[in-house]
């Protein structure tokens, strides 16, 4: 490990460097995220998984620009490049951009204007005309450089081939172009035009067609709302300074005295011709590659912004409160195929589906009012879930009006990538004789039941809670998200004898195939009576065991640990409390008095500390606690199905479906969501959306205004 990285991260992050260790050598051995944050604490000093992430973030990032130094040093050793002065600028490079400046006037490269210069031999000329002595004639200096069979024709070329050397030299210095960066980043601006003809077609990007704003306030998503507009096709973009600003800075560096102020006094001295080579050098290589910096970084920053927003919205959806396990009639809505219709036993198993269609004839309408009461009398059914698709209003008004028992409640589900999942090979292996329609309809009626299980089966990006997902780095994206569903899994915990492969997938220290095995073990040996026994299965070593052993609960266990978050390493302990007591460990799990009897602190030794001893004793508590909010029935205003049922004063209940960076869009049950702005969030000043709403939280709205031609919503949430 690099001893400068691991104090500049904890420089960084203000934590000690033993903690950025320790962080270090865990990830190293295979350690995850979810087991250093909850069995490691003691060698973290209770890191969470917030600084755990960064850690391993800001490794990954200094160790790439360690593999880019050796690169860059490897390249200049084998071109005979390499001086002591160079190695030691390039050792010292504590960021890319300045390790890739150090580098650039080294940098394999095209031919450029000054390559061909100084094969011309004009390198002495630029040298001489950079000292700017004014009293000089450059012109009789110059004329000792013209020469034919060089290609150097007469005085003008001479001169212009050594502006051309001087242009490049400026453009790649390294301290010209960190003043250049930080000028840009502090003083650039973003604008955007409607590319040529594109007025029409472009209408959706109209709002940037005359756009102009300070790159440094430009928010995440206008940013990207942007660079997708250009990317398309419909805009012309630039990021740059006052190109008389920049000018003016650079020629304070390099010009002493212009000579005076019409062009041909500019023309006859040389620092006339060291600030003409300036603004040549600007224009032509320095601007340029600044912009494309500054965009990158621009994008960059928009990115993990955008990332960040998507990964906390994520979070909150993954970790709904689940309805548990009860029997659930699902419906899929839909006006001329007909409502889909499912029903499943408390493990989600599929025991019934048909189409029901409501709306259309009094025959089918009939059928379909005597059908339901029948289905849900014959399953058992306890709950009603229906998507808030198309026609979901419609479906539930029917549900509503068949008298069904008041204790079994009607719950509209976001079905948002209920359709990826459908058409998925996951949907396809699990449902093989059943088509899209029916798997979509399994899909929300197990959203209801457990949210977290259901949704791992679908890619993140499909669950609509992302803002501009699809302009992002894809791999960054991925990362951050993966993140969040194994911190969700892993937090929740797993039942290993009804989790399906792809929510074990997640489970720490597991995998794809681990997952699988897991399953096909199950499938031939039935269920896992203790912990112990996933040693087993084919594949899962000591090390995947030590890793994913606490995550996964096994019920069914004659141990009642194995049904909690203890982790077996720690299973001693317990069992050493429990008769140090005199009592059983079931004993010790239900009664708070015996736990209270625990002098925790005759129990530490050199691997477990007060950290995980407090862990264990919540533990012992509340064995297996699901960390998710109670599960409560949330119902629409019976009276608004309709985006033309709304009339501003209008106040109604709604559902958050998504946070951005402007504000929260809310699902009043009028298949159209509204928007409710930064501004109109509360009635005070909000600097970010999230300290006031998350996605799926239950809110009371008021309608401001209605675009029906649009399709637009505007509410507010201020009291």
């Amino acid at each position: 490990m690099n001893q400068k990285h691991l104090n500049k991260i904890a420089k960084e992050l203000a934590i000690s460097e033993r903690q950025v260790v320790s962080v270090a050598e865990l990830l190293s051995e295979g350690a995850t995220i979810p087991f250093i944050a909850r069995y490691r604490k003691e060698a973290t000093g209770s890191l969470d998984e917030v600084a755990i992430i960064k850690i391993r973030d800001n490794l990954e990032r200094l160790t790439q620009l360690d593999d880019r130094r050796d690169a860059i040093i490897k390249s200049l050793e084998e071109r005979n490049l390499l001086t002591d002065e160079l190695k030691n600028s390039l050792s010292n490079a504590e960021t890319m951009s300045l390790l890739e400046d150090i580098y650039l006037p080294f940098k394999p490269k095209r031919r450029t204007r000054a390559m061909i210069a100084k094969e011309k031999g004009l390198e002495p000329l630029a040298n001489f005309l950079i000292i700017q002595n004014n009293q000089t004639d450059i012109k009789v200096e110059a004329a000792k450089f013209v020469d034919e069979k060089k290609g150097v024709a007469d005085i003008d070329e001479a001169l212009a081939g050594a502006r051309d050397i001087i242009a490049e030299t400026i453009s790649e210095d390294v301290e010209t172009r960190k003043t250049m960066r930080g000028f840009f980043n502090e003083k650039g601006v973003m604008k955007s035009l409607v590319a040529k003809g594109k007025e029409e077609e472009g209408v959706k990007f109209r709002d940037y067609f005359g756009w102009e704003e300070s790159i440094l306030k430009a928010p995440s998503h206008r940013i990207l709302a942007i660079l997708r507009g250009e990317d398309e096709g419909f805009l012309k973009v630039s990021i740059r300074p006052s190109e008389e600003e920049a000018l003016e800075l650079l020629k304070r560096r390099y010009v002493r005295s212009s000579g005076g102020n019409n062009k041909v006094a500019l023309s006859e001295t040389a620092s006339g011709q060291v600030e003409m080579a300036v603004e040549d050098g600007y224009k032509r290589l320095l601007a340029p590659s600044m912009e494309n910096e500054i965009r990158q970084e621009a994008k960059t920053r928009a990115d993990e912004e955008a990332i960040k927003v998507f990964a906390s919205n994520l979070h909150e959806i993954l970790m709904e409160s689940p309805l548990g396990r009860k029997s659930v009639l699902a419906i899929d809505p839909g006006f001329r195929t007909g409502c889909k219709t499912v029903c499943l036993d408390p493990q989600g198993k599929l025991l019934f589906n048909t189409a029901i269609f409501i709306g259309q004839s009094d025959s089918k309408h009939n059928e379909a009012a005597r059908l339901i009461p029948e289905l849900v009398k014959k399953f058992n059914v306890q709950a009603i879930a229906i998507g808030n698709g198309t026609g979901s209003r419609e479906a539930e008004a029917f549900i509503r009006g068949l008298n069904l028992p008041s204790e079994i409640p009607v719950i509209m589900v976001n079905e948002s990538g209920a359709s990826v999942y459908s058409a998925s090979e996951v949907a396809r292996d699990e449902f093989p004789d059943h088509d899209v329609t029916v798997r979509g309809a399994v899909s929300i009626g197990r959203r209801l039941m457990d949210p977290l299980a259901e949704l791992v089966k679908i890619d993140p990006k499909a669950i609509g809670v992302g803002q501009y997902q699809h302009d992002v780095d894809q791999s960054n994206l991925k990362k951050s998200l993966d993140d969040v569903v194994g911190s969700c899994v892993n937090s929740v915990g797993v039942s290993v004898n009804t989790a399906s492969r792809e929510l074990l997938t997640y489970v720490s220290g597991l995998g794809s195939q681990l997952a699988k095995n897991i399953v096909n073990w199950r499938n031939e040996n039935g269920a896992f009576k203790s912990r112990s026994e996933l040693k087993k299965v084919s594949r899962l070593g000591p090390k995947a065991f030590e890793q994913a052993a606490g995550f996964l609960r096994v019920p069914e266990s004659k141990n009642p640990l194995d049904a909690s978050a203890v982790h077996p390493e720690s299973y001693h302990v317990v069992e050493k409390m429990a008769r140090d007591i005199n009592c059983s460990v079931v004993d010790l799990m239900k009664n708070e008095e015996l736990r209270k009897k625990i002098p925790l602190k005759n129990y530490i030794d050199e691997k477990i500390g007060l950290p995980t001893l407090n862990d264990i004793m919540n533990e012992l508590a509340k064995p297996g606690r699901d960390p998710r909010s109670k599960f409560e029935v949330f119902s629409f205003d019976e009276t608004v199905r309709t985006i033309t049922d709304l009339k501003p004063g209008l106040k109604l209940p709604g559902i958050v479906t998504n946070v951005t960076k402007f504000g929260a869009f809310v699902d009043i049950g009028v298949h159209q969501d509204g928007l409710v702005h930064i501004s109109e969030l509360a009635d005070r000043y909000v600097k970010d959306p999230n300290e006031v709403v998350k996605p799926r939280q239950k809110v009371q709205v008021t309608v401001l205004e209605v675009d029906v031609a649009r399709k637009r919503i505007a509410l507010s949430m201020k009291k």
